[in-house]
């Protein structure tokens, strides 16, 4: 067994593909392929995957998947056909408009899902700086980045998991976790530079992560109620799909949870105002009015 070789756990019947961040003397360290899981194990209890050929990390776009970013397109394309409406409707505002989505700053403690993100926000149309930040150093890198960047949204992911050696029943401490704690303290310092939950949109956690804690922390939208895995780009379906909800909107889980791969055992959250502003009349250019 070497670094970045794919392989899966015997102990768990070979359910999650992983690939190995390191070897720490007979015990590697795994992030999840298609998950946002980070996990440990014996090397005794690797098996090497069968995909490991043709694995393309991430492996994420699966027809499921495929299918919440059409959704999300369709949504988009809906919003343009109600704004064309309105306007033919008062012929005193004029034939055209320009648009101002929400600004995602999304931070990312893998860097290959990462890069699929950002790929992903081009598609949508989605105005957004993506950032490769290990997760115990996302709170420092917000205190610099939110004021700098400005966003409507942040979206606060990467790789967690519960701890395997645990206490019984021990599901609401924190550190029982690999990486909760950092998630919420990255929350907190986000929520320092703007307490309002409509003026700065956060998503946060992955995989397992404390989903009670992340609310309480300052999150309106978190992972994971059922301490399930997530989809690696669940977050980012929930940051696209406020990005184009009009402020005059708001948006829940129900609305969101078809555009999930994870489903409601896996993301949670509160009401929240959409960020999309329509601007009339239309102009060349929209830069500064984000």
């Amino acid at each position: 067994m070497r670094q970045g070789d794919f392989v899966t756990r015997k102990s768990y019947g070979g359910d999650v593909i992983f690939k190995i961040e390191r070897i720490e003397q007979l015990k590697a360290v795994l992030r999840g392929v298609d998950y946002r899981l980070l996990a440990d194990a014996p090397l005794t209890d690797l098996t090497p995957s069968s995909e490991a050929g043709t694995l393309d990390h991430p492996r994420s776009e699966t027809p499921q998947f495929r299918e919440s970013i059409r959704r999300l397109a369709a949504s988009q394309a809906q919003m343009h056909e109600q704004n064309q409406l309105a306007l033919t409707h008062k012929q005193k505002a004029g034939p055209t408009y320009f648009e101002v989505p929400g600004k995602v700053l999304h931070i990312d403690g893998d860097p290959a899902y990462l890069r699929k993100s950002m790929q992903l926000y081009g598609e949508l149309r989605v105005p957004a700086e993506g950032f490769y930040i290990p997760e115990s150093q996302m709170s420092d890198a917000l205190y610099r980045l939110l004021p700098q960047i400005k966003p409507d949204i942040v979206v606060i992911t990467g790789h967690d998991g519960i701890l395997k050696q645990r206490s019984s029943g021990q599901l609401h401490n924190l550190s029982n976790y690999k990486n909760s704690q950092h998630f919420v303290n990255a929350v907190q310092t986000a929520r320092q530079y703007e307490r309002n939950r409509d003026s700065l949109i956060i998503v946060a956690g992955a995989c397992q992560s404390h989903f009670e804690a992340l609310l309480r922390a300052g999150s309106n939208f978190a992972s994971s109620p059922a301490r399930v895995l997530i989809h690696a780009l669940d977050p980012l379906c929930i940051a696209a799909k406020l990005s184009y909800t009009s402020v005059k909107e708001t948006v829940s889980m129900l609305d969101i949870v078809d555009l999930t791969v994870t489903g409601l055992e896996g993301l949670g959250g509160l009401e929240t105002r959409g960020s999309y502003r329509m601007g009339i009349p239309g102009i060349q250019h929209t830069e500064g009015y984000a």
